[in-house]
């Protein structure tokens, strides 16, 4: 196993639990940490993607994550991307391989299991789609 973590972030109330489940585990393992937070967005014609107040808020979360996993003695970084909307799924684990991670961790925003199979849910997919441990905080 890689001795790295993806941890995936959002504006749930998840990602506190998140982040410190990640910082246990890296802490335990001596792995380095990459956080990401994806902003989803809709195509739209011509307008295109266009930035908003939560692109400085997610920026700010993925500073603060970093930093207090820093202050804990990690090595790790941070980046925000932006993904169509429906695909943060395949970007999680796009990034998983592109950093070489050997575990994703991430949170889920408390769907029911009906829920997930009708509106489906970017844990439930990321669990589908990865070639690698996915750790799934609630």
């Amino acid at each position: 196993m890689n001795d790295k973590l993806l941890v995936a972030l959002d504006h749930s109330a998840a990602s506190e639990r998140v982040l410190r489940a990640a910082k246990e585990l890296a802490t335990q393992l001596g792995a380095e940490v990459f956080v990401l937070h994806l902003r989803e967005r809709e195509l739209m014609g011509r307008t295109g993607v266009v930035a908003t107040e939560e692109s400085k808020e997610a920026q700010g979360q993925v500073d603060e994550a970093v930093a207090e996993l820093k202050d804990a003695g990690l090595s790790a970084e941070g980046s925000v991307l932006n993904t169509l909307y429906g695909h943060a799924a395949r970007e999680i684990v796009e990034q998983a391989k592109e950093h070489d991670v050997g575990i994703i961790v991430m949170g889920t925003r408390g769907h029911s299991e009906l829920e997930s199979l009708v509106i489906g849910s970017t844990a439930h997919k990321v669990l589908h789609l990865a070639d690698r441990p996915v750790l799934v905080i609630r």
